[in-house]
């Protein structure tokens, strides 16, 4: 077993190597477990359970414990997989005898708790379900039959979790907020709008607000600075285990317990819905201004944020605002662009060019990884890649590659290399980030109202007119839907 931790970059370069073919089977009473070249490569699911239990002698390998509670969700439920793990640990050393039933549970106990540490602290989601919580404070009953150090032990345990927990309920609800008073901003806008007399709208057909970006922080590295705030909040409340659930669709013959039934990934999801956000706010910012010039302006301004952000090693800002600049609305705006130096967006497009499965962007990410491993200040620690791309990686991966094996062992080889890509990103996730916060611009970000597709679209023909008849009569039909709103 590669001995390793979960939360290094450098966890399992290949974990089944590449050499000659030579098995070793062990644990046949559980199924077996299947070794190549002394790494493990497959077994059945009650000889991976087995391998997770501790003994008193026994402690499985971190990366191990990591690998398996990321992937055994795809064969079972974590609260089956509690409820056994608890079983082995405890009622299966049972006796009867009530002082040799003590003696066991108090030399076992220690590395109970070392189990469940790295459960609740790696996987803590799993116990929002509460009949985990509920098994978690029962095996804390049952250690205090045998050792009341562990049971204190335990007691830390919940207590960190449950902060863990309310911390993530703050955050879905701020998210919730968010989305509210970006809506409300934008129905104060249209009222406003509204309340003008025709005459004095600035153009009849778009609601522009007064307000734009570079009011509040025209200096592109603060702006990039206060992104790669909002991108690092956001990675870290992504758990693990969302990588796997994304892409696990509830199949007729599935086991009808199925947890991915009951739950969405609710964080990788609105993670993914920020990125949208921010490539329409960029290209709203852009189509704002009335005159070429500031758009000109607006269009350098985010520009430079996007180097700055490349210069980070906040890839996922920086592709959502190449995206931005790109959506139509933006691109079409020759007299706008006529009046910017291109070269620098030319540099930026050419890192994130999507050729040859995204090689530019894949090698500036090892250049940003090979950075933080050697990092001595904790702003060289940062990268945040693409994230729409490291999902598809994580997809591809999952669905080129059989989950168990002809005999029905569950195959192993795979999820060591999906653990190797899950702790990767884990070791980015809990950099803290270095910058100083400028809280006026963060909620600016987050909840100004941005343009619809259909509204950035008409933007786009009422600050540089139509050019062909498609264009005439799309602007055309856009003025007499959105009028109707």
């Amino acid at each position: 077993m590669p001995q390793t931790t979960p939360f290094s970059a450098k966890i399992i370069p290949n974990p089944y190597g590449s050499g000659h073919s030579h098995y070793t089977p062990v644990e046949e009473s559980y199924g077996g477990l299947v070794y190549h070249d002394n790494n493990l490569v497959s077994g059945s699911l009650e000889a991976l359970i087995q391998h997770l239990v501790p003994t008193v002698d026994y402690y499985p390998d971190r990366s191990y414990i990591f690998t398996f509670l990321l992937s055994s969700r795809l064969f079972l439920h974590p609260f089956e997989l509690m409820s056994r793990v608890c079983y082995l640990c405890v009622e299966h050393h049972r006796v009867g005898d009530p002082q040799i039933d003590k003696k066991r549970i108090r030399d076992i106990a220690p590395k109970i708790v070392q189990l469940l540490t790295e459960w609740t602290e790696t996987f803590p989601y799993d116990f929002r379900d509460e009949r985990m919580m509920r098994s978690l404070k029962e095996m804390t009953h049952r250690l205090a039959f045998g050792d009341e150090l562990s049971r204190r032990a335990m007691q830390r345990l919940i207590q960190r979790l449950l902060r863990k927990l309310t911390i993530l309920g703050q955050y879905e609800e701020s998210l919730v907020t968010s989305g509210t008073a970006a809506a409300a901003a934008a129905a104060v806008a249209a009222a406003a709008a509204a309340e003008k007399p025709g005459g004095l709208k600035v153009k009849q057909h778009v609601v522009r607000r007064e307000d734009s970006v570079l009011n509040l922080c025209d200096d592109p590295f603060i702006l990039a600075q206060q992104l790669t705030h909002i991108e690092m909040e956001r990675l870290s409340y992504i758990g693990p285990e969302e990588f796997v659930q994304a892409f696990t669709q509830k199949r007729p013959s599935d086991n009808h317990k199925s947890f991915f039934s009951k739950r969405r990934a609710s964080n990788l999801e609105a993670y993914v819905e920020w990125f949208n956000r921010l490539s329409y706010l960029v290209a709203t910012e852009i189509c704002l201004p009335v005159k070429k010039k500031h758009r000109a302006r607006v269009l350098e301004f985010f520009i430079d944020v996007a180097r700055e952000c490349f210069n980070i090693g906040n890839f996922n800002s920086l592709m959502a605002i190449i995206t931005g600049m790109n959506m139509n609305p933006v691109s079409r705006l020759k007299k706008t662009w006529g009046k910017v130096n291109t070269d620098k967006f030319e540099i930026l497009e050419h890192q994130m060019d999507p050729s040859n499965n995204f090689y530019n962007y894949r090698t500036a990410l090892r250049g940003a990884t090979q950075r933080s491993a050697t990092a001595h200040t904790t702003r060289e620690k940062i990268v945040i890649p693409f994230f729409s791309l490291f999902i598809k990686d994580i997809y591809f991966l999952n669905e080129g590659c059989a989950s168990r094996m002809p005999n029905g062992h569950i195959n192993f080889e795979k999820f060591w290399e999906l653990a190797k890509q899950v702790s990767e990103f884990l070791s980015w996730r809990q950099v803290i980030c270095p910058f100083e916060r400028d809280r006026k611009t963060l909620q600016y970000l987050i909840s100004v109202s941005v343009f619809t597709e259909d509204e950035l679209q008409l933007a786009s023909y009422e600050s540089e007119g139509p050019e062909n008849n498609l264009e005439r009569d799309t602007r055309r039909s856009l003025r007499s839907s959105l009028s109707r709103m």
